[in-house]
């Protein structure tokens, strides 16, 4: 096996790999990059068994086609390393990779491919296009209220779901909840899925804001993103995900309008002296204004009075300050209108001018 290809060539795709590969493992080529040469073009996979990354590019120049995997980490240094320009030779040497760069000259420990873990083969049972910014919006406006190592294991990840020209992302933790959804051109089946945590994670560091098409694949138990630069692939995880539409409060009487900046820096500020473990801030609700109040062990406290558009009755309600402050970054319009119907009951957030995403957070008893 061997190729010769620019350094610039070659870094892009083993870094977009690098990111599948857990730096711990205790099965040893699972820190390790395979890599394939077929047909004059250059494949390069990273794996931990529960995600995988393809990433190919066209080989310039003469190839000998062949397999094998390398230490991911000390490749993507070695290549990250040398200078914008250098032509780089990889070739295999019984088993050793050697890497010459100009006047370098790297060699490395190798693994055999075919004791590489691939994901098995599936079929896709639902196929739909999506652009990446859109896929980025669902993403991005409610992966932040997924659980992290909660042992309902459900929560931890993201539920995609399609539903006749309807696709929804769901998050919740068990004290918040956040939905994003799109509407698509045509019909879709029914299907709901989670994403684990690790692959909702990857996918939104993998697409950007750009209009560029993806095809995103469902089967029984992965889903696949098929992109012009690589090929994503997640297990999914083996459950169900809660009745989301059960939370969605239904009656709060209780509506606030207010500037969304205006809101968020005055939560900022109250939340600097509210309590390190439990971030509790108290909201009093009257006429035309909003009264936030936090304190904390040490008796400090903090009151910041913020003028809203309410003409409802008083109320007085407890939230965690940092899921606040959450929604309010994943927001995309100045004005947030609250929704809330009494002390005990949770609030429901959303966008004034839009209703794509909405958000549910549970009260705090103060």
């Amino acid at each position: 096996m061997k190729f010769t290809i620019s350094r610039e060539t070659f870094l892009q795709p083993l870094q977009l790999v690098s990111g599948a590969i857990e730096r711990r493992h205790t099965l040893p080529i699972l820190s390790n990059i395979l890599i394939k040469v077929s047909e004059g073009a250059l494949w390069l996979t990273g794996t931990d068994l529960e995600v995988e990354l393809i990433s190919s590019v066209k080989l310039e120049g003469d190839s000998v086609d062949g397999e094998i995997t390398v230490p991911a980490k000390k490749l993507f240094d070695i290549i990250r390393g040398l200078s914008d320009g250098t032509n780089i030779v990889f070739s295999v040497d019984g088993n050793k990779a050697l890497i010459r760069a100009g006047r370098g000259r790297y060699t490395l420990s190798t693994l055999s491919a075919s004791d590489y873990p691939n994901l098995e083969d599936w079929e896709g049972e639902v196929e739909f296009e999506i652009t990446c910014s859109n896929l980025k919006r669902l993403i991005d406006a409610t992966s932040f209220s997924m659980a992290q190592q909660d042992v309902r294991y459900y929560l931890n990840g993201m539920s995609l779901e399609t539903e006749d020209t309807t696709i929804r992302t769901v998050a919740t933790d068990g004290h918040r909840l956040a939905l994003c959804r799109l509407t698509y051109d045509t019909a879709l089946p029914s299907r709901q899925v989670i994403i684990p945590r690790k692959g909702v994670l990857e996918i939104s560091r993998l697409i950007g804001e750009e209009d560029k098409s993806l095809k995103i694949q469902i089967g029984a138990n992965h889903l696949r993103l098929f992109s012009n630069d690589f090929i994503f692939t997640s297990k999914l995880v083996d459950g169900r995900f809660p009745d989301y539409r059960r939370v969605l409060p239904k009656d709060g009487d209780k509506e606030i309008l207010a500037s969304k900046a205006v809101l968020k820096d005055a939560f900022s500020r109250a939340a600097i002296l509210s309590n390190e473990k439990f971030r509790g801030v108290r909201l009093n609700l009257s006429s035309g204004e909003i009264k936030i109040t936090a304190n904390n062990p040490e008796q400090e406290e903090a009151e910041e009075i913020v003028d809203i558009n309410y003409e409802g009755s008083d109320l007085e309600i407890g939230f965690n300050v940092a899921y606040l402050i959450d929604v309010l970054n994943a927001l995309g319009s100045d004005e947030v209108k609250l929704s809330m119907s009494d002390a005990n009951a949770s609030a429901l957030i959303e966008d004034a001018s839009d209703d794509a995403a909405l958000y549910v957070i549970m009260p705090m008893r103060l």
